[in-house]
């Protein structure tokens, strides 16, 4: 039997994995799973209590990205499980995902304190031992832990690695704030995508060595090459030795690691800055793997590029689409399907949730789920300012 949660839609055939979202609600946060059929489509089912509230950033006017990050909910496919963030009450919850019906989650444990406020992004390593999160309130950093199967999260002694951002609680932003956490590819090192505050602070990567499944106690520093301004996320590339940000001050930036040898000058021929035609807030990358390339969403103007970047870092837009009837689209996430990529990406200003269709080059819409009626008839309390995060599961 499914654990207790709220029910908000049927199964409509047999699902092939699940989308994950929280409603970061200051009322009480939930994360709310969606089936996904073989055809890439979704079919919303039950939201389950995170054990703590939602917040929005410091932000006059506030909109939709209340994080001011990406990766705020986080699914390990080797575990089994999905994390996501409390962040106003400064905590990390982890749940168990039924493998044959993975909308049925169990929470393991209680709820944890994230080591710092306002946690904004997490990150699973490859085994699934191992979860760390980036705190970007007033007590900023990185904590890790370890990963529990029956007991939940368990904090590694001594772990919290302070940013020095000088920031509040929670964050005024989106403007020098910490973005996206990751592991490198081969998870030597954990990064931390830290956005500028123009036209004083530019933005920066920091990168912390990993030894023995600890963080150094002090980070690395690698700045950005000229034109860079604000580093939103931390895509990692693969096979490349380099890492993607989205950049709204600009559209997206290409980091060549190598410039870490480089004493973090970011003078390696390699890296660069790109500009994406017409944007204002590009904010969010992945990477699909059926493809090759990488996909960028603009919140402020509903824009989705497709970037193809070759063996010399040279990233090209191949595909650029504007949907008007995309208002304030924010974090997205990836999935396969029979060889074939599908963007699941979250529009909290429609509260709405979108499924598009990578073609290769190309990008379709294929789906929009509307979210506040469902929600209203259940119960859950969802707004067009708080809902964040999206992560994906497939059964194997």
């Amino acid at each position: 039997m499914p654990a207790p949660g709220i029910e908000l839609g049927r199964a409509s055939g047999e699902s092939v994995g699940a989308a994950y979202f929280a409603t970061n609600n200051p009322n009480g946060n939930f994360i709310v799973a969606s089936d996904i059929g073989s055809d890439g489509k979704v079919t919303l089912r039950r939201a389950y209590d995170a054990g703590g509230i939602g917040v929005h950033g410091i932000q006059n006017p506030p909109v939709a990205d209340s994080l001011f990050s990406q990766g705020s909910t986080k699914t390990s496919a080797v575990g089994d499980m999905v994390a996501l963030v409390n962040a106003g009450s400064n905590t990390i919850a982890l749940f168990k995902i039924n493998p044959d019906d993975p909308t049925d989650l169990r929470m393991i444990g209680e709820p944890v304190c994230s080591g710092g406020e306002f946690p904004v992004s997490l990150v699973f390593n490859k085994a699934g031992d191992m979860l760390c999160v980036a705190n970007g309130g007033a007590v900023d950093g990185i904590n890790c832990f370890t990963v529990d199967q029956k007991e939940g999260l368990k904090p590694k002694d001594d772990l919290v690695r302070p940013m020095g951002l000088n920031q509040t609680t929670p964050a005024t932003g989106p403007f020098g704030t910490a973005g996206m956490i990751s592991f490198t590819e081969d998870e030597s090192q954990l990064v931390v995508a830290v956005k500028g505050a123009p036209p004083d602070m530019p933005g920066f990567l920091a990168f912390w060595d990993m030894k023995d499944g600890c963080p150094s106690t002090e980070y690395k520093r690698l700045d950005p090459v000229k034109g860079a301004i604000a580093p939103f996320s931390a895509t990692v590339m693969p096979g490349k030795n380099a890492i993607m940000s989205a950049d709204p001050g600009i559209g997206y930036t290409i980091w060549d690691l190598a410039d870490l040898n480089d004493g973090g000058s970011g003078t390696a021929s390699r890296s660069s800055a790109n500009v994406v035609e017409g944007q204002i807030e590009t904010c969010w990358s992945n990477y699909s793997p059926s493809t090759g390339n990488y996909i960028l969403v603009d919140a402020n103007m509903s824009f989705i590029s497709e970037v193809s970047v070759d063996e010399n870092l040279k990233g090209t837009v191949i595909t650029h689409i504007q949907r008007p009837d995309y208002p304030r689209i924010i974090d997205f996430d990836i999935g396969t399907i029979n060889n074939h990529d599908y963007v699941y990406v979250l529009g909290p200003n429609a509260t709405v949730f979108d499924v598009l269709s990578l073609d290769g080059p190309g990008i379709t819409p294929i789906q929009r789920i509307q979210l506040w009626e469902p929600a209203q008839r259940a119960g859950l309390m969802i707004d067009n300012n708080h809902m964040q995060g999206m992560a994906l599961y497939f059964k194997k």
